[in-house]
């Protein structure tokens, strides 16, 4: 059904915003996402004339066809895996002796928070395995330092798509230079690489977590509330009824006295050494062809790869615990059974918001609404870039982040080849940093409801938490391309000065002042 034309105009972006709206104000994600779901399902067939019945064919189907895609399964068992692992990790003792190691050689909250985001840091493969890797790893230390469930869904979520999308080798690399037009001269991997430093949404992010990472009462808005609680309570998270359920059955878990700190950095070690692996060889490094890492990595499959390093670490545990007794061959079963079981919240939302996606880019055709706009518009040569990342935000806010790439980078490269080809790659950088914007705001965005669930936090708290946040970055970066747009004629290496000297300044002010500024507490439901 999917690719069948549907004339949707407006109509076709509510859905999301319908899904959102809900989200925001009953907090119930599942719930929201499915009258969303549903309300994209209305839409479409009220405008192909499929009656009442094609709301529920339309709802269904697309639904089976998100979940037999072959990216989404992979995903799916990957999470299923990792929510193995994690348990097993609980079960041996490995996680349990981290956490006294962690207590002894982490001596402050800050320094918590800094080795959160130094590990993230180098998880950059895929923002997927970033966000439930380092929640898993660092949530047992942070708690202990009293960091906030938000701050850490922060330092989680900052640091999975803004790094992913500024590193030449992941997941993310990959599919932007599948996007990019072989007819600009260049190849798409160095075109990729020339945005880099004028991706300005990734590169203030980063900076926004090494800052709240070091200095002391530097957050502002809802989060410095949600610290605030946390601090004085002990509270990891209000209203955290997903978390809970998602919780329980890990809570349950009895630990093992005898396990060792190696028993949890082994298995995660081979997990990452796995997926590295995995993803060269779907790649076709080791295929005989004298395919370049850097090509390897552009040609993998992310998701099948991440699951065959599931594979292979949940192997590597079994033959570290069994064998040595911390775990019965019987106990290991159930073991992988309860984290199976603790990622069923995790696969009903990712479910839902696959399906709410594919609805909006496959039959209402919402990025090609947006495209149109784009277009027929009379935007003046120099804002194009300023534009485009509006454009962008809005339409990975809607959508998705890889969804926004597909449809605006072609459109960005043959508006820039016919009137203005200085600007293609700062129009580049403006999409991609625009994508990564909508994605960071979203409340049905993937990494944001995966960084929820590492960090173990309700995810509307996420979301407005955050949203301070990535406004902040994402005005500052509208006005950094809208002083590219003008000095571009300067040429490439003067532009990204006058771009990093405008933004970076114009930033450390703003997160000077803003903690500053007296507000009134954030109405997060205090029981």
């Amino acid at each position: 059904m999917e690719g069948e034309f549907s004339n949707a105009g407006i109509w076709s972006i509510m859905p999301p915003l319908v899904a959102i709206a809900l989200a925001l104000v009953t907090r119930q994600v599942v719930f929201s996402l499915l009258i969303g779901v549903i309300s994209g399902s209305i839409i479409y067939s009220a405008v192909s004339g499929l009656g009442i019945i094609g709301v529920f064919s339309v709802t269904v189907e697309t639904m089976i066809e998100n979940i037999a895609d072959t990216g989404n399964a992979s995903i799916i068992i990957f999470v299923v895996l990792l929510g193995a692992l994690v348990a097993l990790l609980i079960r041996a003792g490995g996680s349990n002796a981290y956490g006294i190691w962690a207590s002894r050689n982490i001596q402050s909250k800050q320094s918590a928070c800094l080795f959160t985001s130094l590990l993230a840091f180098l998880i950059f493969i895929d923002d997927y395995f970033n966000c439930l890797t380092v929640g898993t790893i660092m949530r047992p230390v942070t708690d202990r330092y009293r960091v906030s469930r938000e701050k850490l869904c922060f330092l989680i979520d900052a640091t999975a798509a803004p790094v992913c999308i500024i590193a030449p080798i992941s997941s993310w690399s990959a599919a932007v230079i599948s996007y990019i037009p072989a007819t600009i001269g260049i190849s798409g991997m160095q075109a990729f690489i020339s945005s880099i430093p004028m991706n300005l949404y990734a590169l203030l992010t980063v900076f926004m977590v090494i800052w709240f990472s070091v200095r002391k009462n530097s957050d502002y808005g809802p989060m410095a509330d949600a610290e605030q609680r946390t601090e004085e309570t002990g509270g990891l998270g209000i209203n955290a009824e997903f978390s809970a359920e998602s919780g329980d059955d890990l809570e349950s878990i009895a630990v093992s006295g005898k396990g060792r700190i190696f028993d949890m950095i082994i298995p995660l070690a081979l997990l990452v050494l796995f997926s590295v692996a995995a993803m060269m060889w779907s790649g076709g490094y080791w295929s005989g062809e004298s395919k370049g890492l850097l090509d390897a990595f552009g040609d993998t499959n992310a998701g099948f790869a991440l699951s065959l390093g599931g594979f292979g670490a949940l192997a590597a545990a079994f033959f570290l615990y069994v064998p040595r007794r911390l775990i019965s061959l019987k106990d290991f079963f159930i073991t992988v059974s309860t984290g199976i079981k603790s990622m069923v919240p995790a696969i009903i939302i990712l479910t839902l918001a696959w399906t709410i996606s594919s609805i909006c880019s496959g039959l209402l055709h919402t990025g090609s609404y947006f495209a149109d706009l784009v277009e027929s518009s009379s935007m003046p040569i120099a804002m194009i870039p300023a534009i485009l990342f509006v454009f962008a935000f809005a339409l990975s806010f809607a959508t998705n982040s890889w969804g926004a790439f597909g449809i605006l980078i072609p459109i960005g490269f043959t508006i820039c080849s016919a009137v203005a080809p200085h600007l293609s790659i700062i129009t580049l950088s403006a999409i991609l940093a625009g994508s990564v914007w909508g994605d960071h705001c979203s409340p049905i965005s993937d990494t944001t409801i995966l960084s929820s669930i590492g960090a173990r936090c309700n995810q509307i708290d996420h979301v407005v938490t955050q949203m301070p946040y990535a406004v902040t970055a994402g005005i500052i970066s509208f006005i950094g391309y809208i002083v590219s747009g003008f000095t571009s004629a300067m040429g490439y290496a003067t532009n990204v000065a006058i771009m990093l000297l405008v933004t970076f300044p114009l930033l450390i002010a703003a997160l000077l002042i803003l903690p500053k500024i007296r507000r009134k507490p954030y109405l997060i439901d205090r029981q």
